[in-house]
């Protein structure tokens, strides 16, 4: 019997979030991982198709993260997928982005493959997590340098907090019924980095300026964090997109889908101020 929920990406900034909020409604899951600590985790790789039977045994649904660091995630992913399918997974719902649209670059090529070959699929597309502000892309520079870097110019973007984001997973992955397609997901105002810079002043009691760079310096920063020139590019790229006005735009998708409204940067800042303390 079918009847249980694959997380890949499980132990990420959303996977745990769909986890936690899985467990507390008793939904039968388990949380692929390439380490797996608990009972309820089971040792995964895409590219280790020895790792997929018993990832796969049971699951009528899946959570897709694509594998980070990868241009081209659809390369890596499909024998996965396929195999899913002829093992009788019904439902697959992809963690993709706003920015990128079916058929388009990263994990706009997965969305099209699911598009076509799934039996059942959601593409949730996501603008930008609130968590990258305390997590690895802005944590440092804002808590050391009160600096955040970006090619965006004055472009507006409707940071999503990644509560919001594993809300609506989790409705897609539990509802007895859903229909296949894409949905973006954002918070409830567009902002500007500049505005951001604002928000962090205030809850910080010190100034944080947002830093405007070139496309090729904020490549180059990248890649200079580690991150291979060609995927440093394509984050870059993104950036500068948002410049000219890609991102500028809200959805009331995470309060029609969860019932609840998006929660607001200012409210997230105000939460998780410790995170840039230097004291």
């Amino acid at each position: 019997m079918r009847d249980s929920i694959l997380l890949t990406g499980g132990t990420g900034t959303t996977g745990r979030r769909i986890s936690a909020a899985l467990k507390s409604r008793g939904a039968l899951h388990r949380v692929a991982t390439r380490s797996p600590q608990t009972r309820n985790d089971v040792q995964f790789e895409w590219a280790d198709d020895t790792t997929w039977t018993e990832a796969l045994d049971r699951a009528s649904s899946v959570y897709l993260v694509a594998p980070s660091g990868v241009p081209d995630p659809l390369r890596v992913m499909e024998p996965f997928l396929r195999r899913a399918i002829n093992d009788g997974v019904e439902r697959f719902v992809l963690l993709s982005a706003s920015s990128l649209e079916s058929g388009g670059p990263m994990m706009g090529s997965v969305h099209a493959w699911l598009s076509e070959h799934a039996p059942e699929w959601a593409v949730l597309r996501p603008t930008w997590f609130m968590q990258n502000f305390c997590g690895q892309q802005h944590l440092a520079s804002i808590r050391d340098e009160s600096a955040i870097y970006t090619a965006t110019e004055e472009g507006r973007i409707g940071f999503i907090d990644a509560e919001d984001i594993a809300a609506v997973a989790v409705e897609f992955l539990t509802r007895t019924e859903n229909e296949s397609g894409d949905v973006i997901l954002t918070g409830p105002q567009a902002l500007s980095y500049d505005d951001v810079a604002h928000e962090l002043t205030t809850a910080l009691g010190r100034r944080v300026q947002h830093c405007r760079l070139s496309e090729t310096e904020l490549a180059s920063r990248h890649m200079s964090s580690g991150l291979p020139r060609d995927y440093a590019e394509t984050l870059s790229a993104m950036d500068t997109s948002i410049a000219a006005g890609s991102e500028n735009r809200i959805t009331d998708s995470v309060e029609s889908i969860t019932g609840r409204p998006a929660r607001t940067l200012a409210a997230f800042i105000v939460e998780n101020v410790a995170a840039w303390r230097t004291d």
